[in-house]
């Protein structure tokens, strides 16, 4: 991390805030499966490179991430129900579900406010903003830039220079963590800020790139 760092962004998905499966995965549920956390992981490390490749050679960026996670689910799952499989896609796509905490959020945040100050940039639905709130962490964040109302998508350098812009960081003090290389990390270097990768699934553990897994090892490297 260079010596000049002043502004920590967050992504929320996959970051600080994780999908709340009993409510996601309900369709599944409800006809009697129960996919492992172990195989979830599996898949979105998988999917995340294949994704990844696909945005580096001129690909759609975010949702069709989640069309390519519930197609290789299925196919691990052996079904072949599409609707069910757009209800799943819809399911994952809608921020109120997405409301599950890391222990040890708060403190870690907490850390990271005592030195730096910190914001949101994420790609949602235009209601992230309450999510946070009603998870309890939306408070510390000096502002919320939410897709959904901007109009703008990451990896767009757009969204990350108007986040910039409602705080007053310039992109040489600025950090962002977020957890997909080719729409976070890529999108991040390319307005100009520095990135790490918020990488619980593991996708990006041989890549050679700034990686964290916790929360609190991001305390640590930025300390």
């Amino acid at each position: 991390m260079q010596q000049n760092l002043r502004f920590v962004f967050f992504d929320v998905g996959n970051t600080l805030l994780f999908a709340n499966r009993p409510r996601i995965l309900a369709p599944l549920h409800q006809r009697g499966i129960a996919p492992a956390e172990e195989l979830l992981h599996r898949l979105e490390a998988e999917v995340k490179n294949k994704f990844d490749d696909i945005v580096e050679h001129g690909g759609k960026a975010d949702h069709s991430f989640w069309d390519m996670f519930y197609a290789r689910l299925f196919e691990e799952l052996d079904l072949r129900a599409e609707d069910l499989r757009q209800q799943l896609i819809a399911n994952t796509r809608t921020s109120a579900n997405w409301d599950q905490l890391r222990p040890g959020t708060h403190e870690a945040l907490g850390q990271i406010r005592g030195k730096y100050k910190t914001a949101v940039i994420s790609n949602a639905d235009g209601k992230i903003a309450a999510v946070l709130a009603r998870c309890g962490i939306a408070d510390g964040f000096l502002t919320i830039t939410d897709s959904g109302i901007v109009g703008r998508e990451k990896p767009d350098p757009v969204i990350f220079e108007t986040a910039m812009q409602s705080v007053g960081a310039k992109p040489a003090e600025s950090l962002y963590v977020g957890d997909v290389y080719s729409v976070d990390y890529r999108g991040a270097m390319g307005a100009g800020m520095q990135a790490v990768l918020f990488d619980v699934a593991g996708a990006y553990r041989e890549k050679g790139l700034s990686r964290v897994e916790s929360l609190e090892e991001l305390v640590g490297m930025i300390a």
